[in-house]
């Protein structure tokens, strides 16, 4: 698509935005008479400078802590203030100038306690000035504090971190470029004020006033000067502006030793979390009985939402929680020696690799170097995270957390947006950490095989409630129904009710099964693995013995991966049978055919009623 156009119309503007700039200018240096001579002139400039300096100050010292509590507030009172706070923007000025005498004119309260000096005096000029300048700092702040990532701002409280540490040190240099912004026009807006500062303190004059009076008397030649020496100081100001200092201090592990870190003996966990986050519930009770624990479940289940918990950053409102002895339910994330990984591997933009392994609050260079090199991350201390890999930032991530020395490791998703070569290296790496520091950690994840390779035990989560819980071997053999196998990712795992010869289906399909002390019309499930399914084309053709079921379908599904084939046949109206085979096959999806299985590849357990949405039963049971 062509830009023509768009250069066409942003063109447009320009020259009618340089035009006047640049006759005035071409008038400036033929004039013969400038007004450089003139009385007054560069004390008028440097009352403009210093008020409009002096009016920055108490902007950012008071609009950007301002904007950071009305830019992170939803509530009806931060949007009232927001609105007051843009008010002086659709005044003209002199109405502003009008408006701030009733608070500071010389018969106001104020005005009075400070014996009537806050008009016709520098105060005046600043005061005038702060006024009509403020909502350009406060603006532009709270737009960038409104879109900052609050994964940022929890990493840094789990790291040890205040709420006025965040802001300095988080959120400030994050929305820096809009604050730089927003303070530029602050001083522009300030410098150039007339209408409020002629209400306000017409003597002594600013520069605007001083120009204004020196056209009133003497006409536009002497006001070539303050004009031209106002364009020189805009011009240098944005130019200033611009300018981008070098925040980066090189450093050289070199200098630096080693040194293993003290790690604390593993705290398994203990928790009974109830907390409603919007129209969202958790409640879940747990106690761990091993020190790899994950917690899986589908997008929207609260697995993050029971991880924050954890980690303290929905505050103390959300039941008990305990790592090992340690009662920290009613503990900030600051103070809960918590290493908290977020979903994707949240860094500080505007810190090194170095400055992130060292963001912890009891960080220490040797514990930080010795974890850059455990993690294969030596030599990359002096990139910034926008330098770095997926992986490399991942394990950055990882190192920056167990700098703070935890007592508990939290991951959120961690390597669900990597590659998979690079998430299959990144959790044997995981698994290493683990059995080398003995360290507690909670992982949670949507992906099953991810939870059966980092952890011992299992959460199974699903609308904020429990289905099972428990030793991690045990679910995957024997899930309590058939929806936590399909969140497992298991096939073949279908309901059915004994009988006096076996089970049969919901559909009254029979599966002559020797089940010894089980009542006729007991729930159970019944399970087969893939690779235990044979397949064939034609059905009925050949005689098997009575020890092999054999089941007429449909094959519904057909995926050739080379190494085998996934067969998907449906047997009944809500019975579907995954095969794998690794023979080729003469198959395509709509061919009948029959699977067959031995009755003892057929494994069968009790379990509760299926249904649809998990009962109190089922979560009390999965604690």
């Amino acid at each position: 698509m062509s830009t023509a156009p768009l250069r066409w119309l942003g063109g447009l503007l320009v020259v009618y935005l340089a035009a006047p700039v640049l006759l005035f200018l071409i008038r400036f240096v033929h004039g013969p008479q400038r007004g450089f001579h003139v009385a007054g002139l560069f004390p008028s400039l440097l009352i403009s400078i210093s008020c409009a300096t002096v009016s920055l100050v108490l902007v950012s010292l008071l609009g950007v802590p301002l904007a950071y509590v009305i830019g992170r507030s939803t509530s009806t009172t931060a949007r009232l203030v927001e609105v007051a706070v843009s008010l002086p923007l659709a005044l003209p000025p002199v109405m502003s100038g009008i408006i701030v005498v009733y608070l500071v004119g010389p018969y106001s309260v104020v005005g009075r306690l400070f014996g009537r000096h806050l008009t016709n005096s520098v105060y005046g000029i600043v005061i005038a000035m702060t006024f009509c300048s403020a909502p350009f700092l406060i603006l532009a702040a709270r737009a960038a504090f409104a879109s900052l990532d609050q994964g940022l701002l929890d990493v840094a409280a789990t790291l040890g971190h205040s709420e006025v540490s965040r802001f300095l040190r988080v959120a400030v240099p994050a929305a820096g470029p809009e604050i730089r912004a927003g303070m530029t026009m602050t001083w522009l807006r300030a410098f150039g004020e007339y209408g409020a500062v002629t209400i306000l303190a017409f003597n002594p004059a600013s520069l605007p006033i001083y120009t204004v009076n020196e056209f009133m008397a003497r006409g536009l030649a002497p006001t070539m000067a303050p004009t031209v020496l106002a364009l020189v100081v805009a011009a240098v100001v944005v130019v200033v502006s611009r300018v981008r200092f070098p925040g980066r201090t090189h450093v050289d592990l070199t200098r630096i030793s080693p040194v293993p870190p003290a790690l604390a003996p593993s705290a398994r966990l203990r928790f009974d979390l109830a907390t409603r986050r919007g129209a969202f519930e958790l409640r879940v009770v747990h106690s761990a009985r091993s020190d790899n624990l994950a917690v899986l479940g589908p997008s929207g289940s609260g697995k993050s939402v029971l991880l924050r918990s954890l980690a303290g950053i929905y505050g103390r409102g959300v039941g008990a929680v305990a790592f090992g002895d340690d009662e920290v339910g009613a503990a900030g994330p600051q103070r809960r020696r918590v290493g908290y990984v977020a979903q994707n591997f949240t860094l500080f933009a505007h810190l090194t690799v170095w400055g992130n392994v060292m963001f912890a609050t009891n960080a220490n260079p040797g514990n930080a170097r010795y974890w850059l090199e455990h993690l294969h991350l030596d030599g990359l201390e002096n990139r910034l995270p926008s330098q770095l890999s997926g992986g490399q930032t991942q394990r950055v991530a990882l190192a920056q957390a167990l700098c703070h020395s935890p007592e508990v490791l939290l991951l959120d998703e961690p390597f669900s947006s990597l590659d998979k070569p690079i998430r299959r290296e990144l959790q044997r790496e995981l698994r290493r950490l683990q059995r080398e520091t003995g360290l507690a950690t909670v992982i949670v994840t949507h992906d099953p095989e991810e939870a059966a390779v980092l952890a011992h035990e299992v959460i199974v989560l699903d609308h904020g409630r429990a289905l099972q819980a428990g030793a991690t071997r045990d679910l995957f053999s024997r899930p309590c129904s058939p929806r936590v196998a399909r969140l497992l990712g298991l096939s073949n795992v279908h309901a059915a009710r004994t009988t006096d010869s076996g089970i049969a289906t919901p559909a009254g399909t029979s599966l002559p099964l020797d089940i010894p002390d089980l009542a006729p019309g007991t729930a159970v499930l019944w399970k087969v693995r893939p690779e235990r399914l044979r397949v064939e084309s034609a059905p009925g053709t050949t005689p098997h013995d009575a020890s092999v079921l054999e089941f007429a379908g449909r094959v519904v599904d057909l995926a050739d991966v080379g190494s085998s084939v996934d067969l998907f046949v449906q047997v009944e109206e809500d019975l579907e049978l995954h095969a794998r085979v690794t023979d080729p096959v003469d198959l395509e999806v709509g061919d009948p055919c029959t699977v067959l299985v031995s009755r003892g590849d057929i494994e069968t357990w009790i379990t509760a009623e299926p249904v649809d949405e998990p009962t109190d039963a089922e979560t009390s049971a999965s604690s």
